[in-house]
């Protein structure tokens, strides 16, 4: 399981980020993030930019992984239908569920999603 935010376990830089501007002063080494933006999208993939996408439906989930995203991530309720979509089409994006704090990552386990954010990573 991946835990990405958790005080204990070392975690790569995220960036938010919400132009392409933004994106090309960004540091090599970091992962930027964005809420669903097709032209985000079409730059960082053709740029090959590691990055991480905030989804609002199964549709931009679909896009996000097409696109070759590393993380696509999405609140609690979501993550349940993108995951089992993910498993099916073998994603290579990792589906992430938004978290407040550790006592949530038990039913995120349970529920089998790759992994958690937590959401002061991504505001």
């Amino acid at each position: 399981m991946i835990l990405i935010g958790d005080k204990i376990i070392p975690f790569n830089t995220f960036t938010n980020i919400s132009t392409i501007e933004e994106i090309q002063n960004t540091r090599a080494n970091s992962i930027i993030s964005f809420r669903y933006n097709e032209n985000l999208l079409e730059y960082s993939s053709l740029n090959e930019v590691s990055f991480a996408v905030i989804v609002k439906s199964i549709k931009e989930a679909i896009y996000a992984n097409a696109l070759n995203a590393l993380y696509i991530i999405c609140d609690k309720q979501l993550s349940k239908s993108v995951q089992k979509i993910a498993d099916n089409y073998m994603f290579d994006s990792k589906v992430l569920a938004i978290i407040e704090s550790n006592e949530e990552i038990e039913e995120i386990a349970k529920n089998e999603i790759d992994g958690i954010i937590y959401k002061e990573v991504i505001k």
